[in-house]
């Protein structure tokens, strides 16, 4: 069993954060203008308008936060020569990419947790609130807040229910990092949530899931 992609989207209908962990099919790269910056920067599309940030920032591939610290451009520059270090171990290829662009893929899972929430509340009543479903190849966990941000999560079909996993995400690290922080605009609709210790505990609170492979 594990865990294979968050998803937060806000209330008007928008994925505003994204982390992978172990897909095996990447997201392709979103068209320009098909999603809001400071989602997931793999996938952001490049291009004039693309936010570029090439100091002291953080970088995730699969879930892996890494730390990327440039020096200072205006700073004196090292006069130690550089060395070169012979690998033995070729480069890996790039993982396969998904035929859907990120945009579209997120639209999908967003579309697909609305039709079936609208669904249950029709068939059941109001009362009753969808919290996950299953296929053969993955099993959707949501968790929706009172202000109408939802988190959804996609594991291994074999994996229990994670909304007290998502939940721990919203009572924890997105209340602390998010919501009580004044430099992020958690509903500007036009940028995304993401914050560099946001990222860091929520990878390092599902990285300690005993779900987690």
């Amino acid at each position: 069993m594990t865990i294979y992609s968050l998803y937060i989207f806000d209330r008007h209908c928008t994925c505003v954060y994204y982390q992978d962990w172990h897909r095996t099919v990447r997201p392709k790269t979103a068209v320009e203008g098909g999603m809001l910056p400071a989602v997931y920067a793999p996938v952001y599309p490049s291009g004039p308008g693309a936010a570029v940030n090439n100091r002291n920032t953080l970088s995730s591939n699969s879930g892996i936060v890494v730390a990327v610290n440039h020096g200072d451009e205006d700073g004196p520059q090292s006069s130690l020569p550089t060395q070169q270090v012979y690998s033995p171990i070729a480069p890996q290829p790039p993982p396969p990419t998904s035929a859907l662009s990120f945009d579209e893929e997120s639209k999908l899972v967003y579309g697909v947790v609305l039709s079936l929430r609208n669904m249950i509340r029709k068939l059941s009543g109001k009362d009753e609130n969808f919290v996950n479903y299953q296929t053969s190849s993955y099993k959707l966990h949501l968790y929706e807040t009172h202000s109408g941000f939802k988190f959804v999560m996609l594991s291994d079909p074999g994996a229990d229910s994670l909304r007290f996993v998502l939940r721990q995400i919203y009572a924890g690290p997105f209340l602390e990092y998010v919501v009580r922080n004044p430099l992020v605009e958690a509903d500007s609709r036009e940028r995304g949530i993401d914050n560099d210790y946001f990222r860091m505990s929520t990878d390092r609170l599902v990285r300690g899931l005993t779900v987690f492979q």
